[in-house]
């Protein structure tokens, strides 16, 4: 699991909306917002970017950051 740099904005509901990360020096847009959900280590977020691929974002709040879990990106599906 790798910390990661996330763009988001609050909607209308307060909810978390991120639009794009940074990782390994690498921009990637998000697309769309799918299940999200409480645990006991933060928030997770699953994301898609562009070519349909999935990311699984996890924001702490008690460290205020951000991580990349895994994600559907040659680049990235080895992280777990």
């Amino acid at each position: 699991m790798d910390a990661i740099e996330v763009t988001a904005r609050f909607d209308a509901q307060g909810k978390i909306v991120p639009l794009s990360f940074v990782w390994e020096r690498r921009t990637y847009r998000v697309d769309s917002v799918g299940r999200r959900w409480e645990g006991k280590d933060g928030r997770h977020i699953l994301v898609m970017t562009p070519g349909n691929r999935t990311h699984h974002l996890l924001f702490m709040p008690d460290r205020s950051r951000w991580y990349l879990v895994w994600g559907d990106d040659s680049r990235t599906a080895s992280i777990v």
